[in-house]
């Protein structure tokens, strides 16, 4: 009989010990959690705290007695497991409730203990009054303190993920609320222009956004009056009253009611580190293609582990639900005899800011220069579906990919409608290794309420072949500060666009359905840069001109790209 032991539940080991009980009624499963939820929804938890999910129990999905009577798994929460003897196969384990210690013994062991919110030492960063947000007592303390000191004001440090939606839970309930990010951006896993569609949503929404800025300290300032006032109150509630003062490196201060700290997680591998296990560059637990760290009898996935980028093959750090649950069942079927192998993280990902939501897959730009990784990008925006039927609303879409293969490297998507679905699609066009030729082929559904009959990604495949094939020349927003006296910026749009829109300064403006008829009024000793609102115009202007003998090159995304890119 296999004897198996998880460390941690929630999402990869709960998936684990539900899949090896699946595959073998035999075996003897047993699931250790320090604390005292075994399998809840940690992503959850921002929308329990803004009022979206309105009951609490909805967020645990699993209870010890569930997976008893369900999987036949022996659910141990409160208990932690402190050591790990390799050679002899046991492990320590302290029950949190009584102190005392015992040993297990074991034929495999997974280690599952996540990720933790990392908070760097800030002088008075350790105050009743900031939180920072993993489970589900954390969130219990965050909304205590809400009920109870009753903010006017909250501030969040960390453009992250939990970071845009807790900024978002306070303003939902009312509370005035700063974001702090030390990056020119929020959301890093997109690149700087495709942020600037969050940048502007943010900012419409009142929320004091504060970028390039870090939190440099904090004072607690105790508030006498109303503790004196209500003495016969519980000493909890007058501990918890009173303000923050905060300081920024830019010698800025903010007086605030309440602080989340959710500027990114750091792998939780002291117990792999302390066991002699094998850790990567990010501090995550190394472990190969069948999730084996370099003991082959402990397997390890999830937020601890470094898993191989799905571009690169290289180790990376990508602490997500679907990867940790995927690795979770893969774990378990190599720990019951089969040989399963982890295929890499794509790194999708989607974040709900306000009405608009911003997705990603693979790599962005700034990490395809950092390493070295030849590329071609495409700017596209169109309606999320037939633009005469009511609703439709712009995707922008940003694809990357390779100038040899063709193949996609990554893309990233911002809008109110349809983000998901274009993601995805592109996240399964890029496991499936599909080139941006093939994407011209794609096939998706159309009717007017739903799509269009050149949808999103057949238009970016569009403009992306036009270059490969040489049919365009691109420029980029990043570019066109920095014409030299041989170029000349042309806009196409109509002029009641300029007034109403917006135009980039030096442009002389052309309509593009005047163009054959004014063309010499252009000089041909000079490079034309074109733009339009969205690049569509720019390319009819860009082959009329070519066609007549100029030299020219079109802005891909046209002025909306550069527009966001300064929001």
């Amino acid at each position: 009989m296999t004897k198996i032991l998880i460390v941690g539940g929630v999402a990869g080991g709960a998936s684990a010990a539900a899949r090896a009980r699946r595959l073998s009624e035999e075996a003897e499963i047993i699931m250790f959690e320090r604390g005292p939820f075994v399998s809840f929804a940690n992503c959850g938890l921002p929308y329990h705290i803004g009022g979206d999910i309105t009951d609490r129990s909805k967020l645990l999905l699993q209870t010890p007695e569930s997976f008893l009577a369900r999987f036949n798994v022996d659910v141990r929460v409160m208990n932690e497991v402190i050591s790990i003897d390799k050679q002899s196969k046991f492990v320590t384990v302290r029950n949190l409730v009584d102190g005392n210690e015992y040993s297990e013994s074991y034929d495999f062991l997974l280690l599952s203990p996540g990720a933790a919110p990392f908070v760097p030492a800030i002088p008075g960063i350790d105050n009743p009054l900031t939180h920072t947000l993993r489970n589900i007592p954390d969130m219990d303390r965050i909304i205590k303190t809400i009920q109870m000191n009753k903010p006017e004001h909250a501030t969040v440090v960390g453009g992250g993920f939990i970071g845009l939606e807790m900024m978002e839970a306070f303003h939902q309930l009312g509370i005035s609320t700063t974001l702090i990010e030390m990056a020119d951006q929020v959301m890093t896993p997109v690149d700087k222009e495709m942020a600037g569609f969050a940048h502007a949503e943010i900012k419409q929404r009142g929320v004091d956004l504060r970028l390039s800025a870090a939190l440099e300290s904090v004072e607690y300032i105790p508030n006498k009056h109303i503790a004196d006032q209500n003495a016969g109150e519980s000493n909890e509630h007058q501990h918890l009253q009173g303000k923050l003062r905060l300081t920024l490196n830019n010698g800025d201060a903010i007086d605030t009611d309440m602080l989340i700290m959710s500027i990114g997680v750091r792998p939780e591998n002291t117990l792999a580190q302390n066991t002699g296990l094998q850790l990567g560059a990010f501090g995550g637990i190394s472990v190969n293609e069948h999730l084996q760290t370099s003991d082959p009898y402990i397997y390890a996935v999830g937020d601890a582990v470094e898993d191989p980028d799905f571009i690169t093959g290289k180790p990376s750090f990508v602490p997500l639900a679907g990867p940790a649950n995927r690795q979770g069942r893969m774990a378990a079927d190599n720990m019951l005899g089969r040989k399963e192998s982890y295929q890499g993280t794509q790194g999708t990902a989607i974040v709900k800011i306000f009405d608009l939501a911003v997705a990603s897959v693979g790599k962005n730009e700034k990490t395809l220069k950092r390493d070295n990784i030849a590329y071609e990008k495409v700017y596209v925006h169109t309606a999320s579906h037939a633009g005469y039927y009511p609703g439709s609303e712009i995707v922008s879409l940003k694809l990357l990919f390779s100038p040899e293969t063709g193949k996609i490297l990554g893309a990233q998507a911002a809008g109110k409608d349809g983000i998901d679905k274009r993601i995805d699609v592109l996240a399964v066009a890029q496991r499936a290794g599909m080139t941006v030729e093939q994407l011209q082929h794609l096939e998706l559904t159309y009717a007017p309420p739903f799509g269009s009959a050149k949808d999103v990604i057949n238009q970016a495949a569009f403009v992306a072949n036009n270059i490969l094939k040489g049919d365009a020349t691109p420029i980029h927003f990043d570019e066109i500060d920095h014409l030299s006296d041989n170029q000349l910026l042309l806009d196409v749009r109509n002029p009641g666009e300029l007034k109403n829109v917006g135009f980039i300064n030096g442009a002389i403006n052309i309509p593009v359905d005047q163009l054959r008829q004014r063309m010499e009024e252009l000089p041909k000793d000079k490079e034309i840069i074109i733009y339009c609102q969205v690049g569509l115009r720019g390319n009819v202007a860009y082959r009329q001109l070519v066609n007549n003998g100029y030299k020219a090159k079109n802005l891909i995304g046209g002025y909306r790209t550069y527009k966001f890119a300064q929001a």
